[in-house]
């Protein structure tokens, strides 16, 4: 059994706001190298539970920001591991190397999600996308691409606003880790890292110990994508095949869901041009 993860870092446990995921800024360097840590620490119980399970290989992917923050020489040597940017397929970049199963650690809920830490889609470009009028983050948008490529997913680990996101989406197939309780944007009750890594270890064993179907879209593909001010839709409105239809929404069809997961991504970017 080979096993893809893709590990974010603001669902994990620890981290309650943008400071600790920053790795841009200076100040706030010792937080950010301390979510690092944690971050690689819950990266590696999913790779160990998954071994427990009988993975016979696991790519890890590091997928949040710059996608440099997995502690290369603390992660599991079973592991191999995608890191850097920018990705063609961004946070789940290798997600076409015929796995078998996908798992996603560390993520959160969408853009606009209540009490949620840290919610955004992708990039604070962005106020909501939907595919085929259904809101998507960056579970949806991600779990489709592997779908896209026959890949399952089977475990998502966050706080308990991505868990309910995931049900409501993936279904209730999909094992779900809450390692801890939103308190508004920036505020978390979570619990310690120690025991967010053995629900992660026992969920990812759980996970692999049943069939998991892949999350598909419906061909065509529409990708409607809300801006958070006008001219980041001018800007995103250059993709080749894109529709403007609101002042602040570009749109894009296509009969290959990745295809319009790349426009997506090429549309996002511009819309961080000036």
């Amino acid at each position: 059994m080979r096993v893809y993860i893709s590990v974010d870092m603001e669902g994990v446990a620890g981290v309650a706001h943008e400071d600790q995921t920053d790795p841009t800024d200076p100040r706030h360097a010792a937080e950010y190298a301390r979510s690092c840590r944690l971050m690689t620490g819950e990266a590696n119980a999913a790779i160990e539970g998954a071994l427990a399970a009988g993975a016979t290989a696991v790519c890890v992917s590091d997928s949040h920001w710059l996608m440099r923050n997995l502690i290369a020489d603390e992660l599991h040597e079973a592991a191999e591991l995608i890191s850097g940017s920018p990705r063609l397929y961004s946070m789940v970049e290798g997600i076409d190397g015929g796995f078998d199963v996908a798992m996603f650690i560390g993520y959160h809920a969408r853009a606009g999600t209540r009490n949620a830490i840290i919610d955004h889609t992708y990039t604070d470009r962005v106020y909501e996308v939907r595919v085929n009028g259904t809101p998507f983050g960056e579970v949806g948008l991600n779990a489709a691409l592997a779908g896209a490529f026959g890949v399952p997913v089977s475990l998502v680990s966050g706080d308990r606003a991505l868990a309910t996101e995931v049900r409501e989406l993936l279904g209730e197939q999909v094992e779900t880790v809450v390692v801890k309780e939103p308190l508004g944007r920036y505020a978390a009750r979570s619990v310690a890292p120690a025991i967010a890594r053995r629900r992660i270890h026992d969920g990812a064993k759980r996970a692999l110990s049943h069939h998991h179907a892949p999350f598909t879209v419906t061909l065509p593909v529409t990708v409607s994508v809300d801006f958070a001010r006008s001219h980041m839709a001018e800007m995103a409105a250059l993709v080749p095949g894109s529709r403007r239809t609101a002042g602040r929404t570009v749109e894009y069809s296509h009969d290959d869901y990745r295809e319009a997961f790349k426009a997506w991504r090429a549309m996002y970017n511009l819309a961080g041009s000036e």
